[in-house]
Formats: C-alpha cells, structure tokens, sequence
C-alpha cells in the first residue's frame, strides 16, 4: 500500500514564505509526475505545479515566479517553495503522485489527505 502524506501549511501573512513536502510511503519501485494542486473555498482542485523524474517542471500562471516546486528522488518526496504569498493562494494543498509502481500494484496516482495554508493579515 502507497501512502502520501503532506506537511508545511499553516497561517502566514501576505508576502511571506511557506514550503510544503509530501512524502510518499511504501514498497515503491518507481514513481513518475509529482504534482501540487489546490482546492480554494467553493472553487474547484487546480493544478499548481508539477515536477516529472527527470525534473521538468510546469506552474500555473498564477504562481509562476513565486512558488518553486522540487523534489527527491531518493525520498520519494516533493515540495513545493511559496514566496510573495497572496490571500488568493489560501486554500486546501494537495499532493499527488502520478504512475506509482510496487512489488504487486500499480497506481495510476495517489493523492494525499492536504494540508491547509492561510494567507491573511
């Protein structure tokens, strides 16, 4: 079983900085597109940024030039740096990981459980 599990969210003023991780647990051979997405009160999931393998990333307009996404191999863990934070990046933050693979399964992705981040004054 593939468990993922996030951390780092929590309360900050407007133009201050948070890191995010996401470790992902278990008997796993391979994983391959880390991802980051939010869900904001009432408004859908969105993807943030993603990170593949090989370190290719992607980010959402909204977010480009102040969130970095990275991530460890070895640990099979992803974070995600946010810096300049704005009111409109509160939201629920969820991991996903994409085409994961273990001795018996294969997950198309797994996602973790979120963790909330607050930008307010």
């Amino acid at each position: 079983q593939v468990r993922v599990v996030e951390s780092g969210g929590g309360l900050v003023q407007p133009g201050g900085s948070l890191r995010l991780s996401c470790a992902a647990s278990g008997t796993i051979f391979a994983i391959n597109t880390m991802a980051w997405y939010r869900q904001a009160p009432g408004k859908k999931r969105d993807v943030v940024a993603t990170i593949t393998t090989g370190g290719t990333t992607n980010y959402a307009d909204s977010v480009k030039g102040r969130f970095t996404i990275s991530r460890d191999n070895g640990k099979n863990t992803v974070y995600l740096h946010m810096n300049s934070l704005k009111p409109e990046d509160t939201a629920v933050y969820y991991c996903n990981v994409g085409s994961v693979s273990t001795a018996s399964v294969w997950y198309p992705e797994v996602w973790g459980q979120g963790t909330p981040v607050t930008v307010s004054s």
